[in-house]
């Protein structure tokens, strides 16, 4: 099994942190939030993993380098940045041969079971699957609406009248054929322009797990104080 992290964005939010560190080289209770995700992926059996980089990019590499330990990671410099959907279809060659692959958010914390996130979506035999979590403030975030089984029948990135507050949770399986949805403009962003997309021919998994979106430097203290830490077995 292969995995793209997206860890390219600017950090603006939890400056004055990200003025030297990269976003996902925060540590969380001491462990760099990468090394969180990479020791997540190991344990769901995943082999590959991408991990894009913009800002600090040679602090990821060298945090790469020095890790050396499974999953097998390459970074992706990216000097001008795709967005996320744009990341994927230009590392398409990463997965072209995989059934379906992750796309994590690189500055989400959670101990969701990934290898139990696969299997729901090899159920539903849809073209992805969302995991999904239910937010304080909706308007911030990419809502989902689905029917009786599951099925996403709306998806609006940021809304200005939400119909739920159950939003998209930054962890992603998606098959190849995803990829032929992703606008050709750069920057593309998964939640604007790419899940729209896909109405009908995704999944919704409820996450119950620990996950919290650590952007903002309220939410990274947050993280210090309530992390659990990875589920055990």
């Amino acid at each position: 099994m292969k995995a793209f992290i997206l860890a390219a964005g600017n950090g603006t939010r939890l400056r004055p942190l990200t003025d030297s560190v990269p976003k996902c080289l925060l540590p969380i209770q001491g462990v760099p939030l990468l090394a969180i995700w990479l020791e997540n992926c190991r344990s769901a059996g995943i082999t590959d993993v991408l991990v894009n980089a913009h800002l600090h990019a040679n602090q990821v590499r060298a945090f790469v380098r020095q890790a050396n330990l499974p999953p097998r990671v390459q970074v992706v410099e990216e000097k001008n940045l795709l967005g996320s959907a744009g990341t994927l279809d230009e590392n398409r060659s990463f997965v072209h041969q995989e059934d379906a692959f992750f796309v994590l958010y690189g500055d989400v914390l959670t101990n969701v079971s990934l290898g139990g996130l696969m299997e729901f979506h090899r159920s539903r035999k849809k073209l992805a699957t969302l995991g999904i979590c239910q937010v304080a403030d909706p308007s911030r975030c990419g809502i989902v609406t689905t029917d009786d089984d599951g099925t996403v029948r709306s998806f609006v990135e940021k809304p200005a009248r939400p119909e739920t507050n159950w939003a998209f949770a930054g962890v992603m399986i998606a098959s190849p054929r995803v990829l032929d949805f992703v606008p050709s403009d750069r920057p593309a962003d998964i939640g604007f322009h790419l899940l729209p997309l896909l109405i009908g021919h995704m999944s919704a998994c409820v996450i119950g797990d620990y996950l919290l979106d650590i952007g903002t430097l309220e939410n990274y203290r947050a993280a210090e104080s309530s992390w659990p830490g990875l589920r055990k077995g």
